[in-house]
């Protein structure tokens, strides 16, 4: 099972709904963005790559103090992270480095998403990392770790965490 986390309102919901979408055709038409609430608790979704099965349970966002209770079933972690709200990159870190911290998670591959590029106020990727001191974390970290950069609404990035989903989840 991969494990989908983030903040509240960093794009989770939208990406597994987009990421549903594409894994279910052969076209690759997202269509309008589908309209999403807040999730309370957690959404199983079960996606098919290339013919191979990868579940992934997202977590709410305000759901935070609980996560660790979903770390011993993870073969992987994606952590999304808004690429357009500075004011979330201080307690995104620390939850990305609690997530790196984790015993559970020490043999678990990580994504990281920059998420909502789309955005005209978005930071950039060299920006994200060095505020998070990304070279740092990547060097110190049990974990493999990648980085993508994301736009659940517009697409942009989401057939890279199909494949890395296909790489590192395939049951």
């Amino acid at each position: 099972m991969c494990l989908l986390l983030g903040a509240p309102g960093v794009g989770k919901t939208l990406l597994m709904k987009r990421l549903l979408k594409l894994s279910s055709k052969e076209a690759a038409d997202l269509g309008d963005a589908i309209p999403t609430q807040p999730t309370v608790g957690t959404n199983l979704t079960d996606l098919t790559i290339q013919k191979t099965p990868v579940t992934v349970r997202e977590v709410g966002g305000s759901m935070g103090p609980i996560w660790p209770s979903y770390y011993r079933d993870c073969k992987s972690v994606i952590c999304m992270i808004d690429a357009s709200n500075p004011n979330q990159v201080s307690s995104s870190c620390i939850q990305l480095l609690s997530v790196l911290s984790a015993e559970p998670l020490t043999s678990a591959s990580v994504l990281i998403l920059f998420n909502k590029i789309d955005l005209p106020c978005c930071m950039s990727l060299v920006e994200m990392k060095s505020l998070f001191r990304m070279d740092d974390i990547i060097t110190c970290a049990k974990q493999p770790i990648s980085v993508l950069q994301t736009s659940s609404l517009d697409g942009t990035g989401l057939q890279d965490v199909l494949h890395w989903l296909h790489s590192n989840c395939a049951h």
